[in-house]
């Protein structure tokens, strides 16, 4: 399969907009591989070999984004700084999840590929770095997104800037200073390790 031109996709986003869903179909195709792409560079994080990661990630994205029905998809880096954005709460969601029920003393009961999406080391790491982005974004939005889309969504400096709207060497000096200040806030926030991996 050839790899699809930006535009194709574009127009693809739009027709699906404006309420095609036939759109829906003939992109899903065309960014899985995008999307498995993002999901492996947040996943390689973990335990290595599990493909069934990566892909119980994706398939949880496609799920949410089925019932995206209001969007306003404009091009491709818009597009995947969403589904950055969705891997993110999906990962903190179940990561929370995981943690309450093991408070409570619960066993909780998910699929196989829920287990398969965070482990069980990773899951505190997860919410932590998720508490420190939110303290960031409320002080600093723009930071906080750009570590969104670099570390959840795996987006380069330059895909990054394009979503964002901002010059390369903007994205560059704003990622370098919000990974020092959660390195700061998650280090004195008992996260002895500080950063995850990739941050």
């Amino acid at each position: 399969m050839t790899k699809p031109s930006p535009g194709e996709i574009t127009q693809l986003l739009i027709d699906w907009s404006r309420g095609d869903q036939t759109a829906l179909d003939q992109l899903m195709p065309l960014v899985y591989d995008e999307l498995r792409r993002l999901a492996h560079r947040y996943m390689r994080r973990e335990r290595p070999g599990h493909t069934l990661q990566t892909t119980a990630l994706v398939n949880e994205v496609y799920i949410r984004l089925i019932d995206q029905t209001k969007a306003n998809w404009q091009n491709r880096v818009q597009f995947l700084a969403v589904c950055a954005m969705l891997m993110r709460r999906i990962l903190v969601t179940y990561a929370q999840r995981r943690r309450s029920a093991k408070r409570e003393g619960q066993t909780l009961l998910v699929s196989l590929d829920e287990a398969a999406v965070v482990s069980k080391a990773r899951a505190a790491e997860v919410i932590a770095l998720d508490e420190a982005l939110m303290s960031l974004e409320a002080i600093d939005p723009r930071k906080s997104r750009i570590v969104e889309l670099r570390f959840f969504g795996g987006l380069t400096i330059e895909e990054t800037a394009e979503a964002l709207h901002v010059s390369h060497a903007t994205v560059e000096r704003e990622w370098n200073t919000a990974r020092a200040w959660l390195y700061c806030e998650m280090t004195q926030g008992g996260m002895s390790e500080g950063l995850p991996r990739g941050v």
